[in-house]
């Protein structure tokens, strides 16, 4: 199993150009550190998380780093052009020597989104997998011509080419369709930190049975903090998950007469919610060393997981920092 590093650009102190730095900070300590990949997200207009312009702050991570892979988790492909995403991410895997991993998702639940990007979120899903589809064949064949619902174009040709002879493509979603298309074409499955274990182990199975040889690659997030003791662990990632709960359960009820069919936000014969408190610290690695290793090889055992991707979850960079290196030396050895 790998381990990457999940990458919110959480805007904790009112300002922005900090939340950058400070998550610069962490990709280079967490390479230093050995981690194989870090992941950014994309969020658009919200004072929480500084992340809209997520191919430039890739770019920016790449100038900055030299070994860690760089995904995207994910580019909101039904909110941009697709012919201009072929170019960004070619140019993208040029510039920093073909580290790069390309993560989509159709974005949710905020309809704020899908309004101000004029997309109805009943259009999100067959839009993105659409716009991957030529993307695809952008960024690898020449004299493109393709009609879709959507989108169309005739005998395009980007340059320049990926620097990867076949750029890594992972899917954020547990919509059967979707999960189906990811296994057609051999695409990895992403997980955030809101996806109960029964929803994965679900996304699993359903990808199997298209696909048998490509699901081991999950790439699953999780909200992380590992401290001297399980207390300070949690006393100390408490804050993050309380202010990230209120939020996330603000934008639910927002949007549940909007028509946004999230699936992995809903739980079994349950009336709990993924965004409940207790629900976050539970199903996060959060703990003392022992607790943390025992939650991570539980995710291995029942997902043939891939790749762990931890969100440090303290309001305190350098906290983070103390957290990254502890799970180096006492989580990521043992399991």
């Amino acid at each position: 199993m790998k381990t990457g590093l999940f990458c919110t650009y959480e805007n904790h102190h009112q300002d922005p150009r900090r939340s950058i730095f400070e998550q610069l900070a962490l990709v280079k300590h967490a390479e230093c550190l050995g981690f194989e990949s870090a992941w950014v997200t994309e969020h658009h207009f919200n004072e929480f998380s500084c992340s809209p312009s997520i191919l430039v702050l890739m770019a920016h991570l790449a100038s900055m780093t030299t070994t860690i892979k760089l995904g995207s988790a994910a580019v909101l492909l039904a909110f941009h052009n697709p012919i201009n995403v072929a170019e960004d991410i070619a140019t993208l895997d040029n510039l920093c020597d073909g580290r790069l991993i390309f993560g989509i998702a159709k974005g949710g639940p905020f309809p704020g989104q899908n309004k101000h990007f004029t997309t109805p979120t009943s259009e999100s899903r067959a839009k993105t997998l659409e716009a991957l589809t030529l993307i695809h064949k952008l960024l690898y064949e020449n004299d493109v011509s393709f009609h879709g619902k959507y989108y169309e174009c005739n005998s395009v040709t980007i340059y320049p080419k990926p620097f990867q002879s076949d750029i890594p493509v992972y899917i954020a979603t547990s919509d059967d369709e979707a999960i189906g298309f990811a296994a057609a074409h051999s695409f990895g499955l992403m997980g955030g930190p809101p996806f109960s274990l029964n929803t994965l182990k679900s996304n699993v199975a359903k990808y199997r049975a298209f696909n048998s040889s490509g699901a081991d690659k999950l790439m699953l997030a999780r909200f992380f903090f590992v401290g001297r003791t399980y207390d300070e662990a949690v006393s100390e990632a408490l804050p993050f998950i309380r202010t990230f709960s209120k939020r996330m359960k603000a934008f639910t009820a927002s949007q549940q007469n909007d028509g946004n069919d999230s699936h992995h936000l809903k739980l079994l014969n349950t009336q709990k919610s993924v965004f409940d408190e207790d629900y976050l610290i539970e199903n996060s690695i959060i703990g003392d060393a022992v607790t943390c290793r025992d939650k991570i090889k539980k995710f291995q055992d029942e997902l043939n997981l891939h790749t762990i991707a931890l969100k440090p979850s303290s309001f305190e960079l350098q906290k983070n920092l103390e957290s990254l290196t502890r799970y180096n030396q006492e989580v990521q050895n043992y399991i």
